[in-house]
């Protein structure tokens, strides 16, 4: 785990430094990467954390107004 973070990392920091145009050594490169790693993990967390619980509200909504159709539609004759 620790490896996949550091070999991810230096490739997302050499990426972010070059398209901000900045010139840091390896070590702050790689730094850079894994410090955004872990902020761009936590918010994408928080976000999926979000929109998970959104979808499951909009699932629960949508299986009520199908229940209810079919309650007034073959029930309630």
């Amino acid at each position: 785990m620790i490896v996949y973070l550091i070999i991810i990392g230096a490739a997302a920091g050499f990426l972010a430094t070059r398209v901000m145009k900045l010139e840091t050594d390896v070590i702050t490169t790689v730094g850079i990467g894994v410090l955004g790693a872990i902020i761009g993990g936590l918010v994408l967390r928080f976000l999926a954390t979000v929109f998970g619980m959104f979808a499951g509200f909009l699932g629960a909504f949508l299986g009520a107004i199908l229940l209810i159709w079919i309650w007034q539609t073959y029930i309630r004759r």
